[in-house]
């Protein structure tokens, strides 16, 4: 998982969701689970 200050080029790939948790922002993908990243 990488930790990033900017979302967006993960969230635009196939398949992904902007989740959030405990107050912090996720980027999930079940179509390519390599593609994990979170902000805050």
């Amino acid at each position: 998982m990488k930790v990033r200050n900017s979302l967006r080029s993960l969230k635009n790939r196939p398949g992904s969701q902007v989740v959030r948790r405990r107050g912090r922002l996720f980027v999930v993908n079940r179509q390519n689970p390599r593609l994990k990243a979170r902000q805050g």
